[in-house]
């Protein structure tokens, strides 16, 4: 049997361009960064319920703005974001630096103060994040202070991520004991995760945010999982000196890498190799206390 040319010259396109949905795209790029108390005046800590937080000042904003220009992701996850006025403001400052983006998520949970939110270039399709994440202990209900950001984002077509953002507790003490909250968060947090993956194990999934604890300890561990068809994997970031710290403690004088990106089986394939960096300039302590971390997903499809 003979193909009609032009059916042949068809078939062969397909088998050229399976691959990349974009053979001339560079990438997406995703980014996570904690921009570090973008709050008001009147903010109180909810860590403490006491102190005053400082506003940021606008050699902080502007350095902000900066590292994000210097990045310039297309989809970026924040941590301590303020209130939605200061969302807003952050967003218009974007703008006006030139950084164009067009759907945005916003969770408002537990802490009064510090917010997740997540800004991107591709349309957001679905919106699943939680505000109010219940456990226990000792008998005593709490919630997760910052919630979980969760929104579907599609790229291109027939092509979706699904992005989770979180903040898990910070290691100021509290009665309840920092690290038993950072723990029962990460593993609600790993709940979600395995319900997702469980659901669809093909899922484009991404995880990433501030998580407050070291990659031997165990909210890492709870986050990233069993190794298997449900594990989320951190991707190794290092910045062009080999540093991979993201987070300075200056009341300890400490560099500790808090802040990941995980990502499931089937998005770790498509992943740019080489691509997962931790941010450097000379400028990134003005911004904030923390680095941010990204990389680039080359979208492919089977």
């Amino acid at each position: 049997m003979r193909f009609p040319r032009l059916l042949v010259l068809l078939l062969a396109l397909r088998v050229a361009t399976a691959g990349l949905l974009a053979a001339d795209s560079a990438g997406v790029v995703i980014a996570t960064y904690n921009v570090e108390n973008f709050i008001g005046e009147e903010a109180v800590a909810a860590e403490t319920g006491a102190r005053h937080s400082k506003p940021k000042s606008e050699k902080a904003i502007e350095a902000v703005v900066k590292v994000i220009k210097d990045i310039n992701p297309d989809i970026l996850a924040l941590c301590e974001m303020g209130e939605p006025e200061r969302f807003e403001e952050f967003k218009r400052r974007l703008e006006a630096a030139g950084l164009h983006y067009t759907d945005f998520e916003y969770v408002q949970a537990l802490d009064n103060e510090r917010h997740l939110a997540l800004i991107s270039r591709f349309p957001i399709v679905a919106r699943q994040s939680l505000t109010n994440v219940s456990f226990e202990i000792a008998g005593r209900p709490e919630k997760v202070r910052r919630g979980f950001l969760d929104v579907t984002i599609q790229i291109a077509n027939g092509y979706q991520v699904r992005f989770i953002g979180a903040h898990l507790k910070s290691k100021l003490p509290i009665p309840e004991g920092e690290a038993l909250v950072r723990r029962n968060e990460a593993l609600l947090l790993r709940k979600h995760l395995d319900g997702i993956l469980t659901a669809d194990p093909n899922v484009r999934l991404v995880c990433m945010g501030d998580f407050n604890d070291l990659k031997n300890e165990p909210a890492y561990h709870e986050i990233a999982g069993p190794r298997g068809q449900t594990y989320m994997a951190a991707l190794p970031a290092r910045d062009e000196f080999g540093d991979m710290w993201t987070e300075y403690w200056k009341a300890a004088d400490l560099y500790s890498r808090i802040d990941y990106i995980f990502v499931s089986p089937v998005l770790h394939r498509e992943v740019a190799p080489a691509s997962p960096r931790v941010y450097r300039s000379a400028y990134w302590n003005d911004a904030s206390d923390h680095r941010p971390v990204f990389a680039t997903i080359i979208p492919r499809r089977e």
